[in-house]
């Protein structure tokens, strides 16, 4: 494992220290641990999660601007913790609906002794942050405009971001984007191993 995730971080060009590789591998372990019992991704493999899940979550790093993010709809807590662990000046709210997941993550939270996550059962449309975040990230969501609609009211008034990681490009989704919305940037993602297109999305909201 320690092998293959070193491989793949070179391979992606991404440098980090041992401990938050020995962290990312932590997490995959309770990751294919829980995932016996309690079927928080369809990923089996512990080698494929290296690629489908930590590698795809980071590779989005360096394309954040920021520090305080809200992971929406994070599920296991995709690519919210990956991202927590490699971007440990940064603080992520993960939050999903479903209580098994946020078990999951609060033991997450406490074995990896992660401080900078804060895991929070609520749907988003009833979530009311106390301060509103630099970022909202989504892996999971249908589409722009539900992710839109529903976290309008959690990214900071001025400089607040939507990131939303995609597959293939949403040329039929960006094209049906309200008037007060524009695309900062298109990014295309290399993730090593993976043989399928990734783009990450990101939004402003024009005031």
């Amino acid at each position: 494992m320690q092998q293959k995730l070193d491989l793949l971080l070179s391979e992606a060009g991404i440098v980090l220290g041992q401990q938050q590789k020995q962290q990312l591998l932590g997490y995959v372990m309770l990751l294919d641990k829980w995932n016996r019992a309690y079927n928080l991704t369809s990923v089996r493999d512990p080698l494929q999660m290296l690629v489908r899940h930590i590698m795809d979550s980071i590779v989005v790093n360096q394309h954040l601007q920021g520090s305080r993010f809200i992971d929406v709809g994070t599920g296991p807590g995709l690519p919210g913790i990956p991202l927590a662990i490699v971007r440990p000046e940064a603080h992520f709210t993960l939050l999903d609906s479903l209580g098994k997941r946020v078990r999951f993550l609060r033991q997450v939270q406490h074995e990896l002794a992660l401080d900078n996550i804060e895991p929070v059962q609520s749907r988003v449309e009833v979530f009311t942050p106390q301060e509103r975040f630099d970022g909202v990230i989504s892996r999971a969501f249908a589409s722009l405009q539900d992710m839109l609609s529903w976290c309008h009211h959690l990214p900071k008034v001025e400089q607040g971001r939507f990131y939303a990681l995609k597959g293939v490009s949403p040329q039929q989704e960006l094209a049906e984007l309200p008037a007060d919305v524009f695309l900062e940037a298109l990014i295309p993602l290399q993730v090593p191993e993976l043989d399928a297109e990734r783009h990450l999305v990101v939004l402003q909201v024009k005031h």
